[in-house]
C-alpha cells in the first residue's frame, strides 16, 4: 500500500458530536457518524436460540439500519404482502410495537432492493422516514404526522439505474437529503438535464431552506450514488462531505457552498461506476471508496479544486477496497470491509494495514460495519454474525441468525444500552440480558 505523509492529523478531528444525546444511535451510521460508539459490555458470544430478549417478525425485508432514541426503536419496512411502506416503532425493552403508519403504496421498482432502504434518522424530537419513491414523512416520537412531501414531485422523477436508498441527516436543527443522479432519463425514469443535489430542509416543517445542484462531470450510470451525507469538522468548522459522481467534496452546511473536491478515481469517465459508500472522516483525512475493486481513497480537505497534492494515500492492497459497505472509524484507525475482496481490514491512518483477515461464509457481506466495546460486529446476506476483535483481528465469535427465507441482509448491527439489534430480511432480534428503561 502506497504511504504519504499526513498533515492534517488533529484530535478535534475525530468527530465530537456535540448535539449527540449519549449513545443513541439516532442516524444510520451512529452518534459519531462514524459507525462507532462509546457502549461498553456488549455481547460477544451469542445465538438465535439463546441470548436473545427478544425477537420481532417483520413483515417484508428492508435494508434500511434501526435507529434508537432512549428507550424506542424506530424502523422503515415494508409489507410485503400489502405492497406498502410504514414507519414503525418498537419498544426497546419488550419488542412491542408501539406504532406503525402506513407511508404510501407500492414497495419496489426493481429486484435488487426496495423503497424502505433508507434508514430514518432523529432528534429527539422527531423522526424522518425517506423512501426509494421519494417520500419524505415526519412524526413525532409518539407517533403523530408531522409532514410529508415526496422529492420526485418537487424536483423531478429520480434518474437511477436501480432504487435511491441515501439515507437523510439530521445535523444541528437542519435535515440533509442528498440525490446524486444521472443528468437523463434511465428505463424511463428523470428527466433531460436532471440536476443532482443537495437539499436542506426545517426538521419541523419540511419547508426547503435551501438546494444546492452540485455539478459533475461524470457520465451516465457513473453520476448515481446511493451513498449518504456525513458532517465532519475540518479546522474547527463543520462542513457536510458528499461523495459520489466521481468525486467526494465538503459543504458549508448553512448554505449548501461547495468548499472543496477531490476527484477523480475514473479519469477515463468510465459510465458504470455507480458509488453506494457514504464518505467516513477521521485523523485529518476523509475516505472515498471508488467502486468495483478500485482503490480507497484518503484525501486531505482543503479549499477549492484539489489536486494530487491532497491525496494522503491509496489503497494497493486487494483486501482495502469496498464496493457496497461504508468504513468504520474506531480507536483512532479506518476498518474497511470488502464485499468484493471478502476481507475486513484495520487500516491506520497513513494507509498502512495493522492486520487484515478473510471473511467467512459463502455469502457476500454488504451491512457496514460496526465499531464498538473493542470489536467489529459483521453480518452478511444469509445472516451469519461474526464478532472480531478490533485490537488484533481475531474472530471472537461466529453465529447464524438467518433463515432460508434470509437472502439479502444489509442492515448493520447497532448496539444500544448494552444490547445489539440485529435485523434479517424476516426478524429483528434484540440481543442480550433485558435492560432497564431509559427515561
Amino acid at each position: 500500500m502506497k504511504k504519504l505523509p499526513l498533515t492534517l492529523i488533529a484530535l478535534s478531528t475525530l468527530c465530537f458530536i456535540p448535539h449527540s444525546k449519549g449513545d443513541d444511535w439516532m442516524q444510520w451510521r451512529g452518534p459519531n457518524f462514524n459507525g462507532s460508539s462509546s457502549e461498553k459490555n456488549l455481547p460477544t458470544a451469542f445465538t438465535r436460540d439463546g441470548e436473545v430478549a427478544w425477537s420481532l417478525p417483520l413483515t417484508g425485508p428492508s435494508a434500511s439500519t434501526p435507529i434508537v432514541h432512549k428507550g424506542r426503536i424506530f424502523l422503515s419496512s415494508v409489507d410485503a404482502e400489502n405492497q406498502s411502506t410504514h414507519a414503525m416503532c418498537v419498544d426497546r425493552l419488550t419488542g412491542k410495537v408501539l406504532w406503525q403508519s402506513k407511508v404510501s403504496d407500492g414497495i419496489k421498482r426493481d429486484d435488487r432492493s426496495n423503497f424502505s432502504s433508507p434508514s430514518p434518522v432523529t432528534d429527539g424530537e422527531r423522526v424522518v422516514f425517506v423512501y426509494g419513491n421519494g417520500d419524505v414523512a415526519a412524526f413525532d416520537l409518539e407517533g403523530k404526522p408531522l409532514w410529508r412531501r415526496n422529492l420526485e414531485e418537487d424536483f423531478g422523477a429520480f434518474a437511477y439505474q436501480w432504487t435511491y436508498s441515501a439515507s437523510p441527516m439530521l445535523f444541528e436543527g437542519k435535515l440533509y437529503i442528498q440525490v446524486l443522479q444521472r443528468n437523463e432519463p434511465v428505463h424511463e425514469r428523470g428527466k433531460p438535464d436532471g440536476e443532482s443535489y443537495l437539499l436542506c430542509a426545517e426538521p419541523a416543517t419540511g419547508k426547503t431552506l435551501w438546494r444546492h445542484v452540485r455539478p459533475t462531470e461524470a457520465q451516465a450510470e457513473s453520476r448515481e450514488a446511493f451513498s449518504t451525507p456525513i458532517p465532519h469538522m475540518v479546522n474547527g468548522k463543520w462542513q457536510i462531505l458528499v461523495v459520489g459522481g466521481d468525486m467526494v467534496s465538503g459543504h458549508n452546511p448553512s448554505t449548501g457552498e461547495e468548499l472543496w473536491r477531490w476527484g477523480t478515481w475514473n479519469p477515463t469517465r468510465i459510465g458504470h461506476w455507480r458509488l453506494v459508500p457514504s464518505p467516513v472522516a477521521g485523523a485529518g483525512v476523509v475516505l472515498a471508496c471508488a467502486p468495483k475493486k478500485a482503490p480507497v481513497y484518503a484525501v486531505k480537505p482543503g479549499t477549492g479544486t484539489l489536486d494530487e497534492k491532497s491525496l494522503a494515500w491509496s489503497s494497493t492492497d486487494r483486501a482495502v477496497t469496498s464496493d457496497v459497505p461504508t468504513p468504520a472509524f474506531y480507536d483512532g484507525d479506518f476498518f474497511v470491509l470488502s464485499d468484493v475482496a471478502k476481507a475486513l481490514s484495520r487500516v491506520a491512518p497513513d494507509g498502512s494495514i495493522k492486520w487484515s483477515l478473510e471473511t467467512p461464509g459463502r455469502t457476500k457481506y454488504e451491512a457496514s460495519p460496526t465499531a464498538v466495546d473493542g470489536k467489529i460486529y459483521i453480518v452478511n446476506f444469509t445472516g451469519d454474525v461474526v464478532v472480531v476483535n478490533a485490537g488484533d483481528g481475531k474472530i471472537l465469535h461466529q453465529t447464524s441468525f438467518g433463515t432460508p427465507e434470509d437472502k439479502q441482509i444489509r442492515s448493520s448491527i447497532v448496539p444500544t444500552n448494552g444490547q445489539l439489534l440485529l435485523r434479517t430480511d424476516t426478524n429483528l432480534f434484540c440481543i442480550g440480558k433485558p435492560t432497564k428503561a431509559v427515561k
